[in-house]
């Protein structure tokens, strides 16, 4: 979309706009602070290459904000700031497609991918077909209509006539532009279709916000898509991150007198076209070949290589790509005949639903947790799911000897998408919720906005368990030889009772158990004692406060000299921190001021521990100072948490993802994904560990 020339230009505009903040932006460049807002959007949420912090564009769209606030009559309809509206009140209008969203014919094998180009051929009358073959998303079908270059409505497939216009939904989608320039290839009208995802990190990050929460995640990237659109706040909505694929120019009209472009002559060079115009379109992915042999080779090799994708995708879709033959080709009343979806292996599978155990958190959240007859799916044996509460077992009518349907996408938990109601027998059981703890027999408390019940009773033996087992667990205090096996081990025979007994463990009477000779003693006291000298952030997070993970732990750390510090911060000052929302803040501050939880503190204080920041100013001056690091893969010589820890204290920077403001990625055995992306980012420099090590002499 941006020549080389131009994105230098909006840079160079970038640096202007920045320099001149402090002062204030005048609003006589606000098309150019839209332009260079535009162009940042498309270098993040399009091609994933951002070329400024997002701090700094943070900065600019709140500039842009407050100038038209301050002058709403300048307003325009593709403004940046135009994507954020207020909440639905009544349900979403059913609108038609200017053409019908028709379903595609599906292909299972090689045969069926021969037919099909049989029946080409014939139609076509000619010896050999030009394919284009693409990714077969998998997520909510979508149609944009732009007219005038403005994006003016959007609609989901519905019943292929008619769909749900949800176009105030998918303005909060960063990939969708608002405006096009359609007219400078001459139309007046397009209707585009295309496919709303969630990529499989986005979806991770969300449904673990679901699961802190005590709600149930969902069931793969598709749903979260599709049921995303049908929101009726789009706040909620932007908080998903959504992305969208357009894939195919279905309707267009010129303005008077023109000539349809040449490049709408293919479809591969209409992907091309949207591509150029702004849109996400698979121009990257796509393939064009002569003959369906070629065709069938790339489906397979994709199908092997798709958990590397960092989408869903379901198939591929073959198509005629010359358009002219397209439209002989002709249409029946369910699919084109010009196109063809091949399909992949099933990754669902069905079995029986044989029993239930009730587990307990350390948060005292009670699991309950589906026992299934053991069945393959995606890859993986499957012989238990979690079913999360109460309402998800009542939602799903799950009943014990049921058959269920379980599904299993890539890396994705799996989940239980329905049970079989009609094939019921009469001899399934109801499931029967417990009213007091199955540990404990302390009766379970139910907040009002949560789904989970849990046991309130911090001595409850289950509780106790969980915590010490976070506690020294690898992104904790990582004290080798005290595993889950062994914390239970010692909780049974009464060495253990709480997590301050961990540093008082009486090792004469474990050096008496089986399996515990001298070495693995001196090992574990070893472990134990260098655990005093773990970085206060380590330890925030093994203390296990709710809602509190790694990246607000460091957070925490860098905000106190004392970790004591906090019982004396307010809850407005918690949340000035970054990352600490209001949840967030709520459960710190209760957490500081609970006297148990300050005992505990006191008491690892008193056995040796590192309660004071160390490193609250952070590094600026060692040798990797101004560098960025990622690692991929698995790390041989080290964990990957050391390896991070050796870039901090040389003054590098951990990044989250591959972007161009990477400059080292490291990769370990069987690095996926990450990897692929670094390869097409020219200013990354792809080591080894082993040059790694020899970057920060070791």
């Amino acid at each position: 979309m941006y020549t080389k020339e131009q994105t230098t230009a909006w840079q160079v505009n970038t640096r202007e706009l920045l320099d001149r903040l402090s002062k204030g932006i005048d609003r006589q460049s606000i098309n150019q602070l839209r332009g260079v807002l535009r162009f940042h959007e498309y270098r993040y949420y399009v091609l994933n290459d951002p070329l400024i912090a997002d701090v700094e564009y943070d900065h600019l769209y709140k500039e842009l904000e407050k100038i038209e606030q301050q002058n709403p009559k300048i307003i325009t309809p593709d403004s940046p700031t135009q994507r954020v509206a207020v909440g639905l009140t009544k349900d979403f209008p059913t609108v038609q497609h200017l053409v019908p969203m028709l379903s595609l014919d599906n292909s299972y094998n090689a045969e069926d991918l021969l037919d099909f180009d049989r029946k080409v051929k014939e139609g076509a009358q000619l010896e050999k077909i030009e394919y284009c073959v693409e990714p077969k998303f998998d997520g909510g079908s979508i149609s944009l209509i732009y007219e005038n270059d403005m994006l003016v409505r959007a609609a989901t497939r519905g019943d292929g006539v008619a769909g749900d216009e949800v176009t105030t939904n998918i303005r909060q989608i960063r990939s969708v532009p608002l405006s096009a320039a359609f007219s400078s290839i001459g139309i007046e009208q397009a209707e585009i279709r295309g496919e709303v995802l969630i990529n499989k990190n986005n979806f991770s990050r969300y449904n673990e916000s679901l699961i802190e929460e005590g709600i149930p995640p969902l069931a793969n990237p598709r749903n979260a898509a599709s049921g995303t659109l049908r929101l009726k706040d789009p706040k909620e909505v932007a908080k998903r991150n959504l992305e969208v694929f357009v894939y195919h120019l279905s309707f267009f009209t010129l303005k008077k007198e023109g000539t349809t472009p040449s490049a709408l002559q293919t479809h591969a060079n209409t992907l091309q076209l949207l591509w150029d115009l702004g849109f996400r379109s698979p121009e990257k992915e796509k393939k064009v070949f002569k003959g369906i042999e070629a065709v069938i080779d790339y489906c397979r090799d994709f199908e092997e290589k798709r958990d590397a994708l960092p989408y869903e995708i379901d198939g591929m879709v073959i198509k005629v790509n010359s358009i002219p033959l397209q439209e002989k080709l002709g249409m029946t009343s369910h699919h084109p005949r010009w196109a063809v979806a091949f399909k992949f292996k099933a990754r669902q599978a069905t079995t029986r639903f044989t029993g239930i155990e009730f587990q307990v958190g350390r948060t005292g959240a009670v699991t309950p947790v589906a026992k299934l007859e053991p069945v393959a799916v995606g890859g993986v044996v499957v012989s238990s799911i979690s079913v999360h509460n109460q309402d998800y077992i009542r939602e799903k009518d799950l009943r014990i000897g049921d058959q269920v349907l379980i599904e299993r996408a890539g890396d994705v938990i799996p989940q239980i998408v329905k049970s079989l109601a009609d094939v019921r027998t009469g001899k399934e059981k109801k499931i029967i919720f417990p009213t007091k703890c199955p540990v404990c027999s302390s009766t379970l408390h139910k907040e009002e906005e949560e789904a989970v019940w849990r046991c309130i009773n911090l001595e409850c033996p289950a509780q106790v368990a969980e915590r010490i087992i976070h506690f020294v667990s690898k992104d904790a205090m990582d004290i080798r030889g005290l595993g889950e096996a062994n914390v239970r081990k010692f909780i049974e025979l009464g060495l253990l009772k709480d997590i301050p007994g961990i540093y008082s463990l009486d090792f004469e009477k474990i050096s008496q158990l089986e399996g515990y000779g001298k070495k693995s003693v001196e090992n574990l006291k070893a472990a134990i004692e260098g655990s005093k000298q773990q970085p206060l952030h380590r330890l925030i997070y093994a203390l296990g406060i709710r809602y509190v993970g790694e990246t607000t732990a460091r957070t925490l750390a860098q905000a106190v000299h004392h970790l004591i510090d906090f019982r004396t911060l307010t809850l407005d000052q918690l949340q000035e921190l970054e990352d600490v929302g209001t949840k967030v803040a709520d459960s710190i501050y209760n957490f500081f001021q609970n006297a148990a939880n300050i005992a505990l503190i006191q008491q690892l204080e008193k056995a040796g521990l590192t309660l004071l920041n160390t490193k609250k100013e952070i590094i600026t001056d060692g040798n990797l100072s101004g560098t960025t690091f990622l690692f991929t893969g698995t790390l041989t010589a080290l964990k990957r948490s050391e390896a991070e820890e050796l870039v901090r204290a040389q003054g590098g920077q951990i990044l989250s993802g591959v972007s161009a403001k990477l400059n080292y990625l490291v990769a370990g055995e069987e690095a996926g994904s990450k990897l692929e992306k670094a390869k097409k980012i020219n200013s990354i420099r792809i080591i080894s560990e082993s040059e790694f090590l020899q970057l920060i002499g070791k």
